[in-house]
């Protein structure tokens, strides 16, 4: 999934779709830790909660249903 960064201020912020913080078990005010590991940045919860199965398959159908001409486009 490609995202743009936005303008916030005198920085840039990258927006997450409701769907992905639930599928990474996070609120909206949750925290992350971010890594650099071979110039690929990883976002990772520091406090996820658990997220059944079935919610997961939901939430992904949702994002791919959503985001179908991005993914189009990457699979070319």
């Amino acid at each position: 999934m490609i995202k743009q960064l936005r303008k916030v201020g005198n920085s840039n912020a990258l927006i997450l779709d409701k769907p992905i913080l639930e599928l990474l078990g996070l609120d909206e005010d949750g925290q992350v830790q971010l890594t650099i590991q071979d110039g690929t940045l990883i976002v990772t919860p520091t406090r996820p909660r658990p997220v059944p199965a079935e919610s997961v398959q939901e939430k992904l159908d949702y994002v791919i249903h959503k985001r179908a001409d991005v993914l189009r486009r990457l699979a070319r």
